[in-house]
Parts: C-alpha cells; structure tokens; sequence
C-alpha cells in the first residue's frame, strides 16, 4: 500500500551513477526519510526521482513521495523503499527561517578519531556500522572553507572537501552535493571561503572496511537569502 509522505528536501547527492535523495518530514518532528530505489545499493535513479514535467527534487523543495514501507539497513534506518508507479509532486519551497526550525544540535558527528589520508574525522570502521541510531544530520555551521585538490596516489583525481568545526572537533568530508561538485571541479586547485551554512551530512555505504562520512548538500545563508538556491 502506498504511503505519501511530504518532505523537505535536504539531499539530492551523487551515489556511484545515481542519486541520494533524503529530507526530513515536513511536519516539525525532524524525521529523516531516505527513499531508496532499485539501484543495488539502494540509489535512486532519474525515473525513480521526477516530478511529472520531467524536472527532479532540489534541496529545499517540499516533495511529496510515494513510499511502500519502511527498508532499514544496517545504520541507514532512515530508508524507506520507494512505489516506482508515482511521481513525485513539488508543493513548495523552504527558507532559512524554516530551517533554522529544522537544524539539528547533535553533540558530535559519530564516532571521531578517525581519519584518511586526506581528511579529518571522516569515517569510521565499519564494524561499528550497528552502533550509530542514524545516518542523517542537518547541522549549522558559522563558516566553512572548501578546498578543491588533487587526492589518490598512483591516479589522483580531483575532488572538493570541505573543512569546518563543530562541537569540539575539526572535519574535513567529501562533498557530494552534485550542485556544489560542478561549481567548484570547474574552478583551480585552491580554497574557498562560505560563510554561515546548513550542511546535510550523511554516512556512505561501507568502502574498504570504513564508513565514510559524506557532506550531501550544502546550503549557504547568502544564497538562500538572495534567491540563489531557487
């Protein structure tokens, strides 16, 4: 049976060939849903992820999706599978104010301690896959610094992390917000300074005996403020 549930999109980031969609219900109870498609690892393709006229989700949209049940795996209990004969309908958009209702104040982002080889605080052995309660974060940062370089040894490829604090610890986490990939994958080998931000942040499937944290979406005050996300 087919269960609609409206969301604010809070994620529509890269996984392997596909996508990551995730939001947090829009009913002011903070319940994260990923829907998860067909993909082999749950990911959702572009057929899976259109509204009606073709176009797809953008963070900050309030989508209504059509769900089947609930799909927890592993850590990822926020997985629900999705009903593939419905599209998904936009219903509105989002504001900062309306995320500031939605920010999360975890104490830290999972285990810490750590790191590879080009980051900090990124991941985590996957033998502790069954200790987080979720995989889903929307946090707030003051500022942030994105550094866009060269990563790997015998075949580096380019990628963009992103640094910040939180708490009392330092990050530095892949991005995957696609939006942010292509803007910044255009630019030089550098830094990049944001200003105050919201930053969904999500654990990965399990890579080389790791869980990798992923920063799904970044959404900054002075876009959103300006119209610059919509």
């Amino acid at each position: 049976m087919t269960t609609i549930k409206t969301l604010v999109c809070l994620a529509n980031s890269r996984k392997f060939s596909e996508r990551c969609v995730a939001g947090i219900v829009y009913s002011g109870q903070k319940e994260w849903i990923r829907p998860v498609g067909a993909g082999q690892h749950g990911e959702v393709s572009q057929d899976e992820r259109q509204y009606r006229d073709g176009s797809e989700p953008r963070v900050l949209d309030i989508i209504s999706v059509p769900l089947l049940e609930p799909q927890p795996h592993s850590f990822q209990s926020e997985n629900w599978l999705l009903d593939r004969d419905y599209y998904w309908e936009k219903v509105g958009r989002v504001g900062w104010d309306e995320l500031l209702a939605l920010e999360q104040r975890p104490r830290t982002l999972w285990t810490n301690e750590y790191h590879a080889y080009h980051g900090t605080n990124d991941r985590m052995p996957v033998e502790q896959a069954d200790t987080p309660a979720d995989s889903l974060k929307l946090i707030r940062v003051d500022r942030a610094t994105l550094h866009v370089a060269d990563e790997g040894f015998e075949y580096p490829k380019r990628v963009v992390r992103v640094r910040f604090r939180y708490g009392d610890y330092e990050y530095a986490l892949r991005v995957t917000d696609p939006e942010y990939e292509h803007l910044y994958l255009a630019k030089s080998i550098g830094t990049y300074e944001l200003g105050e931000s919201f930053m969904t942040v999500s654990l990965g499937e399990p890579y080389n005996d790791f869980i990798y944290k992923l920063v799904a979406a970044i959404i900054e005050r002075a876009k959103v403020e300006t119209g610059g996300n919509a």
